[in-house]
């Protein structure tokens, strides 16, 4: 664990108010690969991790991550340490009164550009950064983050997004037209959400190290416990993958739904032909099924797998990505996720993008802190911004959220709308001791 102090002082264009003094970051890893949860066709052994970071200022505090599978967290922590110089010393109401130009200056420097830009390692960086920041904020209002984001006016959450290089897709004026028309109906959308909960499906039951009847086991208790749908991963052995889907398929019946999942690791004629020998069990989606970077491959999959939806995102490393397999009607599904892109204000405009071209959006979840997240960023979609509620689902994974002091509430298949002030992935300090790497109690066995 490192702190960093700096000199309060106010940065050009701030404001007077509470500045951003002090800076904590810590390298945390869950050894999850010993009981192989988080298993897939991509990531046989991952421990769980998260480059941390805590931000202070004058009475306030600001809590970020960004998820990751064990080695190489602390070159994420390093690049968070590099990045922390262009937020020690900002005020908040600084930040808060100009929120696209404080994210312009987290990604826009001259220097660390190249390593990117926007993406990698110092776009997992920035996550953690500026979602510290937002969960400062949100905390400072005494509301939840997606509370405090619906809260703001369309030209507030307009503000706050960099259109460069997307606005030939998503215009600015067409980003308010989206957030104005659902004005009226914000206040209900509200009520309804914080009565009702927000859908959700689930991952636990499915990963690819369980056995049968592990996967029998977990998914009886899981629609014991309310769940309607339930997402496996496949990808490793065909024949393997025809067996575990019947006997999900057995379990869940003809009318509850099965996502499959291959995490990038076909080709393309190998996806069409998966997922066409898989099609009996009526999947309801293939995610991932090749690179996260292949547009074009993406589309291809998708005219040819139809009725079968394709999803991915959780790999997409900007909105740019996610501008072009809109524009190229590539996917039929948006899974954002929270710490990949660049914090909330990418986001923001990934939401936006979706709504613009009528597609859900299921935020990737799963990892440490992911379900705390999302269920943020999905509740203000729902409050805010969408259009409708076909197909928008929260992933949920049941692993972790002990460590955390604000983790999610599930009821019967749904994420409960979060109370408490912030962004919800404040780490318990007991977990950041113990499992902090490599001295923690976890890895001295």
């Amino acid at each position: 664990m490192n702190t960093h102090d700096g000199r309060a002082r106010l940065k050009a264009g701030d404001t007077t108010g509470p500045v951003i003094t002090k800076a904590t970051t810590a390298d945390i890893r869950f050894p999850t690969s010993r009981f192989l949860d988080g298993s897939d066709a991509m990531n046989p052994d991952p421990d769980y991790s998260a480059a941390y970071v805590t931000l202070s200022a004058e009475g306030f505090e600001g809590h970020g991550l960004a998820f990751t599978l064990g080695r190489g967290t602390d070159l994420v922590v390093a690049a968070i340490e590099a990045l922390l110089p262009a937020v020690i010393g900002r005020s908040l109401d600084g930040i808060e009164n100009d929120l696209a130009a404080f994210w312009r200056s987290m990604v826009g420097d001259s220097q660390y550009r190249w390593l990117g830009p926007e993406k990698g390692i110092m776009h997992l960086a920035t996550a953690a950064i500026v979602n510290a920041v937002w969960d400062m904020l949100a905390r400072r209002a005494g509301k939840p983050l997606w509370l405090y984001l619906a809260d703001m006016s369309p030209e507030q959450v307009v503000s706050a997004i960099d259109f460069r290089h997307i606005d030939d897709a998503l215009s600015p004026s067409f980003a308010l037209e989206l957030l104005r028309n659902n004005m009226a109906a914000k206040p209900d959308r509200i009520a309804r959400l914080k009565a009702e909960g927000h859908p959700a499906y689930t991952t636990s039951a499915g990963w690819l190290g369980y056995d049968d009847d592990k996967i029998r086991q977990l998914a009886q208790q899981a629609i014991a416990e309310g769940w309607s749908s339930i997402k496996m991963k496949v990808g490793s052995n065909l024949q393997d993958d025809v067996r575990r889907c019947g006997v999900l398929r057995d379990v869940l019946g003809p009318d509850r739904l099965l996502m499959i999942d291959a995490n990038q690791v076909w080709g393309v004629e190998q996806a069409i032909d998966w997922v066409t020998a898989l099609a009996d069990f009526d999947p309801y989606w293939i995610e991932e099924p090749i690179s996260p970077d292949d547009i074009l491959g993406h589309a291809r999959i998708r005219q040819a797998v139809k009725p079968i939806r394709v999803a991915t995102g959780e790999h997409c490393h900007n909105r740019i990505m996610f501008k072009q397999f809109l524009q190229a009607d590539a996917i039929d599904v948006v899974q954002v996720d929270a710490c990949r892109l660049g914090g909330v204000n990418e986001v923001l405009a990934v939401l936006l993008l979706a709504a613009a071209f009528d597609k859900p959006v299921c935020p990737h979840a799963g990892g440490v802190g992911l379900c705390e997240y999302v269920q943020h960023i999905s509740f203000f979609d729902a409050a805010a911004v969408a259009t409708g509620t076909k197909g928008r689902m929260i992933e949920h994974a049941g692993h972790l959220h002990e460590h955390f002091l604000d983790p999610i509430r599930i009821h019967k298949g749904h994420y409960l709308a979060p109370e408490k002030p912030g962004y919800s992935v404040e780490m318990k300090p007991a977990s950041q001791e113990k499992y902090a790497f490599p001295d923690g109690a976890a890895w001295q066995t």
